[in-house]
């Protein structure tokens, strides 16, 4: 199993419309980004993801899973972007804002620390428990 970060502005595709999903999930569109592209297809099912409030709250509040592998973008008439399903697993009891992920050394080198613009990041499986711990989920 692999870990990631989908970022989104809460004005745009909130946590709260994610949750509202419920089990069949949602497309993650709308990516316009090579690289982030190229992450989603290197998404597998099972996956985990951290679902991040851009803009105004800067912070973690959920947690995803990749119900869909990587298939053509809806949103896109190019044939260029691709996109995965995700559903929403689980709030995370506090939000990790992104202060706090740059407080904690343990989370230094996380793409959302050093990359923070990417909409669709990496995370280690440590960076991914740390989150988890800071949000004071068991």
């Amino acid at each position: 199993m692999r870990y990631w970060l989908f970022k989104s502005e809460p004005s745009d595709w909130s946590w709260e419309d994610q949750l509202a999903k419920g089990d069949a999930g949602e497309d993650w569109t709308g990516v316009r980004n090579y690289q982030a592209r190229n992450q989603m297809r290197q998404m597998a099912l099972g996956d985990r993801g951290l679902f991040y409030h851009s803009q105004t709250e800067r912070a973690c509040v959920g947690i995803v899973e990749i119900i869909a592998k990587a298939h053509p973008d809806p949103t896109d008439d190019s044939g260029r972007w691709d996109c995965v399903t995700v559903r929403a697993l689980a709030s995370l009891p506090k939000p990790v804002t992104l202060d706090a992920a740059k407080a904690n050394p343990a989370l230094a080198g996380m793409a959302l620390v050093t990359n923070p613009r990417l909409s669709v990041q990496p995370v280690t499986r440590a960076e991914f428990d740390a989150v988890v711990a800071m949000s004071g989920e068991p």
